[in-house]
This record gives C-alpha cells, structure tokens and sequence, in this order.
C-alpha cells in the first residue's frame, strides 16, 4: 500500500503563487501515473494536473499557470501554482497508481482570497 502525504496549501491572496508537495512512503521510480486533483465545497473532485506515460495533462483551467513535476530521489510528487484565483479555492489530493490501484493522500486545503 502507498501512502501519500500532501503538504504545502495555505491562504493566499489573487495573483499570488503556493507549491505543494506530495510525499510517498515508498520509491515512485516504477510509477508512472501520478497526479493532483481538487475538489471545492459542493462540487465533484476534478483532474488538475497529471504525469502519464505520455506526457503531462492539465485541466484546461490552470494550463499556463500551474505545473506538475516529480522528484524521484525525494519520491514527491509536486504542484506549482501560479497565478491563483479565487476559484482555485479547494482541497488538493495527489493520487498515483500502482498495480492497477489507486491511492490517495489525505488532502490540502488552498484557499485564495484577499
């Protein structure tokens, strides 16, 4: 079983920039999907950023803002968020597969507002 630890979510005001990180409790070197999710009060869970055998994914509202990127050494999955908005405003979960399995971390709240 994996285990995934989200850190780095925080308030932050419109314009302004938060990175979050994702720690695994074992090597990512042989995983090859990985991502970020969000989900905001009263809606469903949605893709942000993903890292595929094919390349990298992004939902169509944060391409050219955000950017996904893993370190294999530090087995962390990692999200850079740039220009946030308001509507950025959600709690954060990294996910990876393996073995056909999906896990999730417990989740980062990141809430834009000034």
């Amino acid at each position: 079983q994996v285990r995934l630890v989200e850190s780095g979510g925080g308030l932050v005001q419109p314009g302004g920039s938060l990175r979050l990180s994702c720690a695994a409790s074992e090597s990512i070197f042989s995983i090859n999907v990985m991502g970020w999710y969000r989900q905001a009060p009263g809606k469903q869970r949605e893709l942000v950023a993903r890292i595929t055998p094919g390349g990298l994914v992004y939902a169509d509202s944060v391409k050219g803002r955000f950017t996904i990127s893993r370190d294999i050494p530090k087995n962390t999955v990692d999200l850079q968020m740039n220009s946030l908005k308001p509507e950025d405003t959600a709690v954060y979960y990294c996910d990876v597969y393996k073995n056909s399995k999906q896990y999730w971390g417990q989740g980062t709240q990141v809430t834009v507002s000034s």
